[in-house]
């Protein structure tokens, strides 16, 4: 499986990065050994001194499905979720200034944080949900997935033009505003309407 991630999907995000909004979506990939294990720490890497947490809304893909119609993408998942794409800052922006891939920076071991899974049923509307990230008890990110550029379904269209997707891909679907840097011992859980969907402590 793989993890496909989508970058500069709300606009209040782009604008804090001062980044150039997209015509079309931002892709790249994480490897599945980016997946930080159930109930593990997150541990800082060695060679950055920037890391940042970014919460997005997650979907992970229920059957194979190559050049998806819009109209029948919603039947290429089922489950809806939350997570951490972590984000060696300092490093993508050296990356970004030589125009280079930003795996460095973005699929580092761990860096994934994949939270536990709901039933898409369980939401009247997908393209309508409410998600937020706790940094030591400090709602820092707030986000709802109305606000997306590319909603839900759009993105699985364009993204498998591309990529062949697969039973247990994981979509990432981009991360709204209020990005920030993680030091030792923080403490951050994500909440999906209202429900807790993970907690990780930082090392």
């Amino acid at each position: 499986m793989k993890l496909i991630c989508i970058g500069r999907n709300y606009a209040a995000h782009i604008e804090e990065l001062e980044n150039e909004r997209p015509v079309e979506p931002v892709v790249f990939i994480k490897p599945d050994s980016a997946i930080l294990p159930k109930e593990q720490d997150f541990y800082i890497p060695e060679f950055s001194n920037d890391v940042h947490y970014e919460v997005e809304v997650l979907v992970k893909i229920k059957k194979v499905g190559k050049h998806i119609a819009k109209e029948f993408a919603h039947t290429y998942y089922d489950e809806i979720g939350l997570g951490i794409d972590f984000t060696a800052r300092d490093v993508q922006t050296e990356l970004k200034a030589k125009g280079l891939p930003w795996e460095k920076a973005k699929g580092f071991d761990g860096s994934a944080v994949v939270g536990k899974w709901l039933p898409k049923n369980k939401y009247e509307n997908i393209d309508k949900l409410g998600f937020s990230l706790l940094k030591n008890g400090e709602k820092v990110q707030n986000g709802n997935t109305s606000l997306m550029l590319w909603k839900i379904d759009e993105l699985i269209a364009y993204v498998s033009t591309y990529f062949m997707l697969k039973k247990g891909d994981i979509l990432f679907t981009g991360t709204p505003a209020g990005v920030g840097k993680v030091s030792p011992n923080d403490y951050l859980s994500g909440t999906l309407e209202g429900e807790q969907m993970f907690e990780i402590t930082v090392r």
